[in-house]
């Protein structure tokens, strides 16, 4: 009978066996092709405004004051709000960890290469049917085309990648995946920009623009994407960098495994759950800052964002409408550093260790979220920003460096399937943190605190969950013996992973190495990416250049 494997032909994982001669720098890349597009998932809130008036073109034509909220997921005759709107914020996160969570053990049988083709079919399908539900004006099809499969397809190509780069860095495991998630963290700062000028290109008369800018980012997202997949190699079993051997331990803590933990045990482990508690609570923290990132700033600095010594509430239209360019600023700036720490963290926990690397993460965020209140009463502009700056650096490298601690604790056979579940804590977070952070605001102005001081209970909060974090953080501890795979069952389960005849045909001991040709292809394959990149992060920082004048 023919295999699964020999039934998708180029799509088997036996296909995606690197040859001896293949460079590793060549996977990196691949896995920044398909961040890149997914990560646009952060830039979203570029669509609301002009989606709130997609009927009325020049203002909004407002829903009746009475109609239930699933009434709205069916009108024709009014706009959509920006809460309903924003719901799409949670289904991506949700079906995100779910989806992660629900294949990530196909996925380490199946291949990153075909996980990263369902996973482009998923997002650029999913915009496509959420194209068609602007156009028709059905808001359930957004939330199921790129809420639902959208949502799926994030999950998919979140993980594609985790696994592979790990077995192709063991010797820099924090900075491979770091390499790789900060294409989630700047997928936002290139997709928003373009989204403005696609929108801008396709606005008439009869139209904001948004339904033929999901065609557009679709056409795009796809072709990147499917080089992504496609470029994808694993390496054969048991190969390891030339001259590099397996440490004892990891910056002396002794944390590194020496063995792999099965999937469907390792959810049962107490290290699981606290690295669990770790991500949900960093993450639940940071997340709150981004949804709030805009209003925060221009309510406790109101006026003197521009020079004016006013209270957000006695700014006129015109002045409100300054304020919110310099607050639109503040949030690409906060886009760029979340980035820039997903590399630079996940990168130095690979010379202090994981556990060491979260510590800072929790004691630095929690002086940092207790003392942001006093730097707004101060109206010190400058070290209100650098805080929060460093602040989604931490909640950046939180993403990158827990798969890393994950390999460290549970070995690295099914680290991408662990990961996957793991992920159900960023699905937690994506509801804790916007409904915590805004219920908790939106109380205190109904309670009649000023705006400016209605942000000081959510910070001293979020350094409480960072506390919490700590805690868990502190009582990891290496994976008993117990819970590791014997012989005789890795080797079954690298059969499932169709290892056996990756090390049969190209042999484990093989060295694989570049050419001179090998490292034009690397520099030209990171060229395709750090263009777009380049070209985002100078669009950040031009707009931000007004927060530091």
């Amino acid at each position: 009978m023919e295999s699964s494997n020999e039934r998708f032909g180029i799509l088997s994982k036996e296909r995606t066996i690197a040859s001896p001669r293949f460079n590793r720098w060549l996977v990196p890349p691949a896995a920044l092709c398909i961040h890149l597009c997914i990560g646009m998932a952060y830039g979203f809130s570029v669509f609301w405004i002009p989606l709130t008036r997609s009927l009325g073109f020049d203002r909004p034509i407002p829903c009746p004051a009475d109609m239930a909220w699933y009434e709205k997921l069916f009108t024709t005759v009014c706009d959509w709000d920006k809460p309903i709107l924003g719901w799409m914020y949670t289904l991506f996160f949700v079906f995100l960890g779910s989806s992660a969570a629900l294949w990530g053990r196909w996925l380490e049988h199946a291949g990153p290469r075909k996980a990263g083709i369902v996973s482009a079919l998923c997002w650029c399908g999913g915009l496509v049917i959420s194209a068609y539900g602007v156009h028709s004006h059905q808001l359930w099809m957004m939330w199921l085309g790129s809420g639902v499969i959208g949502g799926i397809g994030l999950g998919l190509g979140y993980i594609s990648p985790v696994s592979t780069l790990i077995k192709w860095f063991p010797d820099h495991r924090g900075m491979s995946t770091g390499m790789a998630i900060m294409g989630f963290g700047g997928g936002a700062m290139i997709g928003s920009p373009l989204a403005d000028i696609l929108m801008k290109r396709f606005a008439t008369p009869t139209s904001v623009g948004v339904w033929e800018s999901f065609l557009a980012l679709a056409a795009i997202y796809f072709a990147f994407m499917m080089l992504g997949a496609f470029s994808y190699r694993v390496p054969p079993s048991g190969w390891k960098p030339a001259g590099w051997s397996p440490p004892e331990s990891a910056a002396g803590n002794g944390m590194i495994a020496k063995g792999h933990v099965h999937v469907d045990r390792a959810w049962r482990t107490p290290q699981f759950w606290l690295l669990w508690g770790i991500l949900c609570l960093n993450v639940s923290a940071g997340i709150g800052v981004i949804g709030m990132a805009s209003p925060l700033l221009q309510e406790i600095f109101g006026g003197r964002l521009i020079g004016i010594d006013a209270r957000f509430g006695d700014l006129n239209p015109a002045q409100l409408a300054e304020i919110a360019t310099v607050a639109a600023a503040f949030t690409g700036l906060l886009s760029l550093f979340n980035i820039g720490g997903r590399f630079f963290w996940a990168s130095l926990s690979d010379y202090i260790g994981r556990k060491a690397t979260y510590f800072v993460f929790f004691v630095l965020g929690c002086l940092l979220y207790y003392s942001a209140p006093s730097l707004g009463r101060a109206g010190s502009l400058s070290l209100f920003v650098a805080a929060f700056c460093v602040i989604l650096t931490m909640y950046g490298g939180g993403f990158s460096t827990i798969p890393a601690y994950l390999s460290d604790l549970f070995g690295t056979q099914m680290v991408g399937a662990i990961h996957g579940r793991l992920l159900t804590a960023w699905s937690t977070a994506g509801v804790l943190g916007p409904v915590l952070v805004n219920y908790i605001n939106d109380a205190q102005i109904r309670a009649g605190v000023p705006r400016n001081q209605a942000y000081d209970t959510t910070m001293y909060i979020l350094a409480a969950m960072l506390v919490g974090g700590f805690v868990c953080n502190l009582l990891v501890r290496p994976v008993a013996a117990k819970w590791f795979m014997t012989p005789e069952e890795l080797e079954i389960e690298k059969r499932l992973a169709h290892e056996r005849s990756a090390a049969t045909d190209v042999g484990a001991s093989h060295e694989i190495d570049a050419d001179q040709g090998r490292w034009i292809l690397v520099l030209l394959f990171w060229a395709i990416v750090a263009i777009p990149l380049g070209w985002g992060v100078w669009t950040t920082i031009t707009k931000a250049m007004p927060l530091f004048r």
